[in-house]
C-alpha cells in the first residue's frame, strides 16, 4: 500500500471485512457498549470505531492464534495499524465527529471567532480616530492667515 506494507494484510479495512458490517449497512448501531444493540453485534461506529479507515487484516486473521480481536470482543477498533494513529483523536469518538470535535475544537472555534472580533472592533476604532482627525485637520485654519 501507500506505506509500503504488504497488501495481503493491509488491502482491505477492517470494516471491509468486520462481521458487523451488515449492521452498519441497515443503519443499526450500538449506543452503548452494553446496550441491546452492542449484545446483538450491531455496528459499533457510533461508539468510535475505526474500522472504516483501518486497512489491516484483523477481521480475518485475529489475535493470539486466530482466537479473537477486538471487534469481536465487543470493543470498536482503535486503528492502531494506521499512520498518526495516536493523533486522530478521542477513542470513543466517531469518524462523522471529524477531528477537532470535543473540548479541542470548540475551545479552537471559540478563539478564531473572539479574534475575529477583537480584529473588526480594532480596525473600526482605527478608522474612526482617522476619520476624527481628518476632520480636525480640515476645521483647523492655517496660523497667520
Amino acid at each position: 500500500d501507500a506505506h509500503r506494507r504488504p497488501k495481503v494484510f493491509y488491502g482491505n479495512t477492517i470494516h471491509d471485512r468486520c462481521y458487523r458490517r451488515p449492521f452498519y449497512d441497515k443503519g443499526l448501531f450500538a449506543k452503548t457498549f452494553d446496550d441491546t444493540g452492542a449484545r446483538n453485534g450491531w455496528c459499533l461506529y457510533e461508539l468510535g470505531c475505526k474500522g472504516p479507515t483501518t486497512y489491516n487484516s484483523c477481521a480475518t486473521m485475529k489475535w493470539n492464534g486466530g482466537t479473537s480481536f477486538p471487534i469481536e470482543s465487543g470493543h470498536g477498533c482503535l486503528g492502531c495499524s494506521e499512520p498518526q494513529f495516536w493523533d486522530r483523536g478521542d477513542f470513543y469518538k466517531p469518524l462523522s465527529a471529524g477531528l477537532w470535535h470535543g473540548s479541542i475544537g470548540e475551545d479552537l472555534g471559540i478563539a478564531a471567532v473572539a479574534g475575529v472580533a477583537l480584529g473588526g472592533a480594532a480596525a473600526l476604532a482605527a478608522r474612526h480616530r482617522q476619520d476624527k482627525t481628518r476632520s480636525e485637520n480640515e476645521t483647523k485654519k492655517p496660523e497667520g492667515k
